[in-house]
Parts: C-alpha cells; sequence; structure tokens
C-alpha cells in the first residue's frame, strides 16, 4: 500500500505536465467555438485519442496508479483546459467504471475496449441511471428487466436522462430494476450493445453549461439483450437478491445499489473536475488583477480584491487536499467511515461555484461577456453540484454515515 503524500514522483508530474500541454494547447483554443455549437468535439477527442489520452490504456494506468492520484490529476489537467469538451473526452469513463465495478473479467475485457474504439475509429459510451422520477431518489426507478428464461435474455423498457452520450454511445450501460420490492437494492446493471433494436435517442438538451458535453434522453422499448450482458452474471445477482430479501425481512445492514457502488468510485474524480475549473478561474482572475489597472493602479493592489483571490485559492487548495485523500482511501482500499468521497465531492463542487463566480466579478463587466472564458467556466461551474449526486445528497450522505440515523 502507497503512503500518503502530497509530492507527485516524477513519472506522475510527467503525466501532468503532458495533460496541461494538451488542454492547453489543444482543448482551450477550441473550448467557445464547441459551448457555441452546443456539439460533441469529435475532431478533439480523436486528437486525444491520437495522442493517447482517449484510451483504455491511458485511463487504465491511472485508475491503477497505486497511490491513487492518477485518476484526479488527470481530471484536474483536463478540465483546467474546458469542462465542456473535457467532459466529452472522460465521459465514457463513467460506463466504463459501472463494468469495473459491477462487472466479471471477461465482462471487462470484452466490453470497455469496445466503449472507447480506437484513433481511427473513435466510440464512446453511455451511464444511464437517472430517469425523469428518479435522479437523487434512485429508489424511484421504473426502468425495468425481465429475464426471458427461455431464451437467456433480459428484457428492457423504461426511458433514462441526463445521460451524457446518450444515444450516440456505440456501447451503453443501463441501471434498471429486477426487483421492485426491494428498492434501490433490486436493481442491476447491463450492457446494451452497439445497434441493439429499441434503444433510441431521446429529447438531446440544451443546456446552461458543459455545451460541448452531449446530454440526452435514453428510451429503451423492448430492448433485448443476452444474459450475459448482465454485469456480474445471473447466479450473483440471484446471491445478491437473497440476501438483500433475507436482510428486508430482518431489518439488518443496508446493500449497496448498481449505480450507487459506480457514483461512489466516481466522486472524488468529479470533485477533481471541479477543481480544475475552479483554478482555471481562478488564475484568469489573477493574471486580471495584476494587468488591470483603476484609478492609477492594479487592482490587485486593492485589499476588496486581494482578499477575494486569497480566499480562492485556499478554496481551491483545500478542495484539491479532500479529494487526494479520497482518492487515496479508495486506492488504500480503506473504507470511508466518515463519507469522505462525498465530502470531496461536496467541497469541490461548492468551491468551483464560488471560486468562478469571484472571478466574473473581479473582471467585472469583462467577466459578463463572451469574450473572457470566465463566464463560460462559471456556467460550467454549475453541473459540479448537481451531477453524480446533488450537494444536498452529499450532505445527507455525509450526516447519515457521521451520525448512524435515517436522516431524511
Amino acid at each position: 500500500m502507497a503512503e500518503f503524500t502530497l509530492e507527485l514522483n516524477d513519472d506522475q508530474k510527467q503525466v501532468r505536465d503532458w495533460l496541461h500541454g494538451f488542454a492547453a494547447e489543444v482543448i482551450r483554443p477550441a473550448a467557445s467555438e464547441w459551448d457555441e455549437r452546443e456539439e460533441t468535439p469529435w475532431p478533439v477527442i480523436q486528437e486525444a485519442a491520437k495522442v493517447g489520452i482517449y484510451s483504455l490504456d491511458f485511463y487504465a494506468q491511472q485508475f491503477f496508479d497505486p497511490t491513487g492520484l492518477g485518476i484526479p490529476m488527470a481530471m484536474e489537467e483536463l478540465f483546467w483546459g474546458d469542462a465542456g469538451i473535457a467532459l466529452s473526452i472522460v465521459g465514457t469513463g463513467l460506463a466504463a467504471v459501472g463494468v469495473l465495478a459491477n462487472g466479471t473479467e471477461e465482462q471487462i475485457g470484452t466490453w470497455i475496449p469496445q466503449m472507447y474504439g480506437d484513433a481511427a475509429d473513435v466510440k464512446v459510451a453511455a451511464f444511464c441511471s437517472s430517469e425523469p422520477d428518479a435522479g437523487s431518489d434512485v429508489a424511484s426507478m421504473r426502468t425495468r428487466a425481465v429475464y426471458d428464461e427461455a431464451k437467456d435474455e433480459w428484457v428492457l423498457n423504461g426511458t433514462k436522462t441526463w445521460a451524457t452520450n446518450g444515444g450516440i454511445a456505440n456501447v451503453h450501460v443501463i441501471v434498471a430494476v429486477v426487483d421492485p420490492e426491494l428498492g434501490s437494492k433490486g436493481h442491476a446493471s447491463f450492457i446494451v450493445p452497439p445497434a441493439t433494436p429499441g434503444l433510441s435517442q431521446g429529447q438531446k438538451f440544451k443546456k446552461h453549461g458543459i455545451r460541448a458535453s452531449h446530454t440526452a434522453e435514453v428510451v429503451l422499448e423492448d430492448v433485448r439483450v443476452p444474459g450475459h450482458c448482465l454485469l456480474g452474471g445471473k447466479e450473483k445477482l440471484d446471491e445478491r437478491l437473497a440476501r438483500a430479501r433475507e436482510r428486508a425481512r430482518s431489518g439488518g445492514e443496508r446493500v449497496k445499489n448498481a449505480a450507487m457502488a459506480t457514483f461512489e468510485a466516481s466522486r472524488p474524480a468529479v470533485g477533481a473536475m471541479a477543481v480544475g475549473t475552479a483554478r482555471a478561474a481562478y488564475e484568469v482572475a489573477l493574471d486580471y488583477a495584476k494587468t488591470r489597472t483603476q484609478f492609477g493602479r492594479p487592482i490587485i493592489d486593492n485589499q476588496g480584491v486581494a482578499f477575494q483571490l486569497a480566499d480562492m485559492r485556499t478554496q481551491i487548495d483545500a478542495a484539491r487536499l479532500l479529494v487526494w485523500r479520497a482518492s487515496w482511501m479508495a486506492s488504500a482500499g480503506k473504507p470511508f467511515t466518515a463519507a469522505e468521497g462525498s465530502m470531496s465531492k461536496l467541497y469541490a463542487s461548492e468551491t468551483a461555484k464560488s471560486v468562478t463566480a469571484q472571478a466574473v466579478q473581479i473582471l467585472g463587466g469583462n467577466g459578463f461577456t463572451r469574450e473572457y472564458p470566465v463566464e463560460r467556466m462559471h456556467r460550467d461551474a454549475a453541473i459540479y453540484t448537481i451531477f453524480e449526486g446533488t450537494s444536498e445528497i452529499q450532505r445527507l450522505v455525509i450526516a447519515r454515515t457521521l451520525s448512524g440515523m435515517p436522516i431524511r
């Protein structure tokens, strides 16, 4: 087990600098255009694939970094470039984590490569959990998966929403209800292979921020997938459901569902994304404050501005530390006894909203225009307190973990 450290090793620094260079030279120059177009930036994703950033190998190397810092370091640098484009590059990772968290070795080896494709033929994947009436309230999920024993197939029906890459993905990972009586414990995850009949894209959302990332509904109408597309396999599912029923009868310990297993693994990474956006806005505001003059002197000479920047930098560093701690704990196999993963996501996402808002304020009228990137960064930052568990849900998770009480 790697010891916790705040110092990146030489290999990590080299990767960080490489990612920063790509973010500065490829992502940032394209950010405004793709934000305006509100389309998936396929040319940028392809460039990322050509240099090896958009690939299974790269994410595997970062995921298995023994210090746990590979993924958050990568997320921070890419999202420093631009949140919308970066999410288009890393969005497939959530579906991959869903397979890693719940799938067998054979499923991992079969499906994750198909999620990325290669530099000559780039693919993306989608993780589909939220529904029109079931976002934070996962127990209200209605998408059903019914087993057809005669054909060894699962039949999926329902509508998913807020799906990154939904409908345009090569591979979709769908969370569905297999036992309605068990609530959120009666869920399972399924692979829907490419070109499966019955899966279609519903509404594509026009969003406030991260507009270069494709977000849409996914409609499932009698979608039939082979039995081997149930992540983890039916034997494991039957055992888990049996335990859940027994615990429900006896009032025993709670069982995590498939979607929550994915979100718990990804929350520190989302925190790192927020840190990247916050850092980008802070750097723009700092440079602006040093060069913008009013009343014959740079505005950073005024305490009102300088103290804001001091608070912004302090919040960013504190957020990064929480993210790194949670990432290291997860890598080291240490349990989140105080909901450290949710803490990191909560604080970092709130920091991104606060810091980007302060950056707009420091730039004044210029900050309110699209001529300067802080306006876009502020719009992008709003998503971090919403997706993969709202800030309110993070507080609920933390409070329940600390108190042991069913706080509502």
